[in-house]
């Protein structure tokens, strides 16, 4: 994951190199700051991740992307507290609607059989880390936004940043994991937390599993260059939108596969979810004919201080 974050960096550079072979460049000069900036946010990624990956082994998949919408509450909390924002009506109520979609899909976990493939107390555990993990993924956001905005940081600079300095960790973390033992919740053969010189053995005796390893890179590298992309060049609501839209893939996916079987109040609970979070980012305006439809201050707000993007003129 750090790893195609910290590939945006390559790509920051490649687009600052070759607008500046134009005879007019668009980009603006990048301005210099302390990278240790966004060591925090990379922090929180990291911590964030790791524990969504151990819950995601607790629950279903579809359920850890359902949940994972709760990051709009805690995030909308900690602006208003920490960057002095000031919510608006549409925006609370988003928050409320996005808290009854989380609970109707916890209701559905409940009542849903997961029992064949996890116990009733691992899918409760799984859900409720999924939601704690969302207020460091929201505290993560809310540095970012912070730093960003202060430090006229490009956003592909800004991933790039925190991918380098997720990637050293977890590299200097594999030594000391290495030699905790984690009993029977570890899947390797020592018994240990982690077990890198076993995971090289694997990648070499079972080459596809290296091609897996480098989709999971590319496909982060450009999840974060595309998510931008349309951020920047359409709208912050058309890209939450889009986001959602693959909660419901993961989710379409793993009944086709077979591995869960389909709830009605899933449904139910994804649909107020996804409700929740166009109406926090504002899509009852762009539906409405006699509202202002331009996005520039939508993406402004988010992408503030940053002076000429991927195709924007500086």
């Amino acid at each position: 994951m750090f790893l195609g974050e910290f590939s945006c960096l390559g790509v920051f550079y490649l687009l600052l190199w070759r607008d500046r072979r134009r005879s007019e460049p668009r980009m603006a000069p990048p301005r210099p700051y302390n990278p240790l900036l966004f060591l925090p946010p990379a922090l929180c990624d990291m911590t964030g991740t790791s524990i969504m990956y151990v819950a995601l082994n607790m629950t279903s998949a579809s359920s850890f992307q359902m949940l994972r919408g709760s990051v709009i509450v805690f995030t909308g909390l900690l602006s208003v507290g920490f960057l002095g924002r000031r919510l608006e009506l549409s925006q609370w109520l988003g928050i409320g609607v996005t808290i009854l979609g989380l609970l109707l899909v916890g209701l559905a976990d409940l009542r849903g059989g997961r029992g064949q493939q996890h116990q009733l107390s691992q899918v409760i555990t799984g859900d409720l880390l999924i939601v704690m993990a969302q207020v460091i993924v929201a505290t993560q956001m809310v540095l970012e936004e912070k730093f960003v905005s202060k430090h006229d940081v490009h956003p592909l600079r800004a991933v790039g940043t925190e991918g380098f300095f997720g990637f050293v960790l977890l590299a200097l973390l594999l030594i000391p994991m290495y030699y905790i033992p984690a009993g029977g919740f570890s899947s390797n053969p020592r018994g240990g937390l982690e077990d890198a010189p076993d995971a090289f053995c694997q990648v070499a005796r079972r080459p596809i599993i290296s091609v897996a390893l480098l989709g999971t890179v590319t496909s982060i590298a450009f999840f974060n260059f595309a998510g931008l992309s349309v951020t920047k060049e359409l709208s912050a609501t058309t890209r939450m939108v889009l986001d959602s839209l693959r909660t419901l893939a993961v989710w379409g996916f793993g009944l086709i596969l077979g591995w869960e079987s389909f709830h009605a109040l899933q449904l139910v609970g994804f649909g107020v979810l996804l409700a929740g979070t166009a109406l926090y980012n504002g899509l009852h305006r762009a539906l409405n004919p006699c509202a202002q439809r331009g996005g520039e201050g939508e993406r402004e707000g988010l992408l503030q201080g940053e002076q000429g993007g991927i195709n924007g003129e500086g």
